[in-house]
């Protein structure tokens, strides 16, 4: 299959998926298709399997790409994979959670679904990349941000410094509100359903220009 199809298959489970996000998969070494002659990329059925079981890991369990790629070694090497050691998505009781965006977690419950310590909430929180509410709850969409930030943290970055981050979307939510202002004036169900959908558009986009610089800047340095 080309690129082009192998997105067309893995877009209706995975929104998210694009060429640029499948070549960056590539450059991971989570896949390697086989070029042809004339330097075109051609993916094989087990080729998007692997891609579907890495963009499934990431999605239900959390887990870095580094970690999805040890995984698929030992696949490949006839091993089972092995747990992670951190960023364990597992409720006390044992069982795999995914807490809905809406839902308020305790500092205890936050810990157990990300794998970081209450010291490493508390630092994320003094640096405004999370906030609790008035009795000291997060949010579930909170799960999200705390184990990318607590992995940053333990290679070096220091919480205060991931303020830009935090401050860079806000400014980048706010062009995009502006843009879509335009559409709720009328306030129609239509109307609002649209700029919805724009907004959806926008973060994506947003997201995937922002990875691409990043490691455009990296490789540059």
């Amino acid at each position: 299959m080309s690129i082009g199809q192998v997105v067309a298959l893995l877009t209706e489970e995975f929104p998210a998926m694009t060429v640029s996000k499948l070549r960056y998969l590539e450059d991971q070494e989570l896949v390697t298709p086989h070029r042809s002659p004339s330097g075109y990329r051609k993916y094989s059925r087990a080729d998007v399997e692997r891609l579907r079981y890495a963009l499934t890991a990431q999605r239900d369990a959390f887990l870095p790409l580094r970690v999805i790629r040890d995984q698929l070694d030992d696949l490949d090497a006839g091993r089972g994979p092995q747990d992670p050691v951190h960023a364990r998505v597992v409720a006390r009781e044992g069982q795999a959670v995914a807490p809905p965006a809406g839902n308020r977690l305790t500092a205890e419950q936050l810990c157990d679904v990300t794998g970081a310590t209450l010291t490493e909430l508390d630092d994320l929180a003094g640096a405004g990349v999370i906030a609790p509410d008035a009795r000291g709850r997060y949010l579930g969409a909170a799960v999200q941000v705390v184990i990318p930030a607590v992995a940053l943290g333990r290679l070096g970055v220091d919480p205060r410094h991931l303020r830009t981050v935090r401050q860079a979307a806000e400014r980048e939510a706010g062009m995009v509100q502006a843009v879509v202002a335009p559409l709720r004036v009328g306030r129609a169900g239509v109307d609002l359903e649209r700029a919805h959908a724009r907004q959806r558009e926008m973060g994506e986009l947003y997201v995937q220009l922002h990875a691409e610089l990043l490691r455009r800047a990296i490789s540059d340095a």
